[in-house]
């Protein structure tokens, strides 16, 4: 065999060990980076969600999630260790929830609830018995149907 005929076959193999030995890199850099994980320091999991380290365990982390709220999760879902300024960045990002979002949802609706309240758009959602009778007579009505087909399927 000459060498010209093996080349492709060179080529393909020499191309394998590349990609293997980059895909190698990358899992060695993330195995690193989980074990160089300390407590206090910001992550982001693999999900994208930003929590903090509070307890590393042999294959777990133990994440607060919000203030006070605690999650573990295995070493495997986190997917980086964020710096300081991200951290900052994600943690403070000039908003204020608080004023974003109220405690309860009647405020959401009291200065509209005025504006809108038209008799032909209201959707009265008292308990009435019309309906239900309605929907038992239906279901006597299908219940008749089965029994009349399976006697005539007899």
């Amino acid at each position: 065999m000459s060498l010209v005929s093996l080349l492709p076959f060179i080529l393909i193999i020499g191309a394998m060990f590349l990609m293997t030995r980059s895909a190698k890199k990358k899992q060695q850099a993330a195995t690193n980076m989980r074990s160089e994980m300390q407590p206090g320091s910001g992550v982001r999991t693999i999900g994208g969600m930003y929590a903090l380290v509070k307890e590393v365990g042999e294959d777990t982390v133990l994440l607060e999630v919000a203030p006070g709220v605690h999650a573990r999760y295995a070493k495997n879902a986190i997917g980086a260790v964020v710096g300081d300024e991200e951290w900052e960045r994600v943690v403070n990002d000039g908003e204020d929830f608080d004023a974003v979002v109220p405690d309860d949802a009647s405020s959401l609706t009291e200065g509209e609830a005025a504006e809108h309240e038209d008799e032909d758009t209201r959707i009265d959602l008292s308990k009435d018995s019309a309906p239900a009778e309605a929907l038992a007579d239906k279901a006597e009505d299908t219940a008749a149907k089965k029994a009349d087909s399976e006697a005539e399927g007899k």
